[in-house]
């Protein structure tokens, strides 16, 4: 009677998994070159590709937070585009209004991504997230960068409307705004998320909005030049990553369309920082608040 022949072993498991399961501990695939870093790049694909689902499939929500910065624009800024006369702004007050509404729009869908994150640890789908094998950082930065995406997408259809408000149609004049516009939906997400990791109830989430939101908003310069605000007002401007954003985008306009510069925006001192130290500002608050954010988010809960 002979022996019954032993099974092939599996050529798809890894070199850890006994089982052959193709599972494994990671103990020896991750030290191949590229190994994790691959893995990590997926998850973050992973997550990017979620928030586009998602933004493809909420359609009539997408419309609904578009429909505020556009009424805005054109009902707001067309009723008083009547009082305020253009040689106090320099333009007509609905294209000194188009930079403040173009920071609302990403405004929105970047903070949304706080409020998600909250709720996800509250169903139980963070805890499924935090299961997989990447990094805590690299879920915190997947989160990142759809939310960015999103908003930066949302923000190019209200730039689609700046022929409306007198803005001509140059394509370097709409790589300069769309390069701002994704800086600045970087850094509101990314603060998003600074607050989201320090909160754990989306009810206290949404009050602080409410309560810090408008007044940057209100403070960015968007709705009114800075030049008219009280001197207390001023310092809290030079320290407003939504004023920063608006005046980027102004002087970005005011680059390509000399007519429509409106006067000075941000200012230390008495002068305009430049418009690159501005933009490299933007981005290194985005990314420290990114990093503090995944500092807090990568402790055990």
């Amino acid at each position: 009677m002979t022996a019954p022949a032993r099974p092939a072993p599996d050529a798809s498991a890894a070199p850890d998994d006994p089982g052959g399961t193709g599972t494994g501990t990671g103990i020896g695939t991750d030290r191949e070159p590229g190994t994790r870093l691959r893995r990590e790049l997926r998850a973050v694909h992973a997550l990017v590709h979620r928030d586009l689902l998602r933004l493809s499939v909420q359609r009539v929500h997408t419309a609904l937070m578009l429909l505020q910065p556009v009424l805005y624009l054109f009902v707001l800024g067309g009723g008083l585009a009547a009082l305020i006369p253009n040689s106090s702004l320099g333009v007509g007050y609905q294209a000194y209004l188009f930079p403040g509404m173009l920071i609302m729009t990403v405004q929105a869908p970047a903070i949304i991504v706080g409020i998600r994150l909250i709720t996800d640890r509250q169903s139980g789908y963070l805890r499924e997230l935090l299961m997989t094998p990447v990094s805590r950082s690299t879920l915190l930065l997947g989160s990142c960068a759809g939310g960015t995406l999103v908003s930066t997408v949302q923000g190019a259809v209200l730039l689609g409307l700046g022929g409306a408000v007198g803005l001509p149609y140059d394509p370097l004049l709409l790589a300069l705004l769309l390069a701002a516009l994704i800086l600045a939906s970087f850094t509101i997400t990314a603060l998003s998320l600074l607050l989201a990791v320090s909160l754990d109830r989306p009810e206290i989430f949404q009050m602080l909005l409410g309560l810090v939101m408008m007044p940057l908003l209100f403070l960015s310069g968007g709705f009114f030049p800075l030049a008219n605000l009280p001197g207390w007002a001023h310092t809290l401007s030079a320290v407003n990553p939504l004023a920063y954003g608006v005046d980027l985008l102004r002087r970005c306009i005011a680059l390509r369309v000399p007519h429509q510069a409106t006067g000075v925006g941000i200012e230390w001192a008495g002068r305009q920082p430049p418009l690159l130290l501005e933009g490299g500002l933007l981005l290194a608050g985005g990314v420290l608040a990114l990093l503090w954010a995944a500092h807090r988010f990568g402790r055990p809960e």
